[in-house]
């Protein structure tokens, strides 16, 4: 006869319940940093808005910080092409 195991854990249907109990704990850990980097990053837009800075500017400027320069200057070709057939 063979003699059953017996462990404190439930049976989990081989799935390694600490294992994705640490990386669940994890991401919740991560969701509350970006949930108070958020919150950091609307306070100083709202310092900017404050101190007369355009916050719809600022925004457009921050994306744009975050492409590549041949990108950048691509598209602002573009936009210079069609402002010019649109004859603005």
């Amino acid at each position: 006869m063979a003699k059953a195991e017996t462990t404190d854990k439930p049976d989990t249907g081989g799935i390694a319940a600490d294992r994705l109990r640490s990386i669940v704990e994890r991401i919740e850990r991560l969701e509350e940093e970006r949930k108070a980097l958020a919150g950091d990053i609307k306070d100083i837009y709202s310092e900017a808005k404050s101190a007369g800075f355009d916050v719809k500017v600022l925004r457009q400027l921050i994306r744009i910080r975050k492409q590549e320069p041949a990108e950048v200057e691509e598209i602002e070709s573009l936009l210079d092409v069609y402002r010019r057939a649109l004859g603005m």
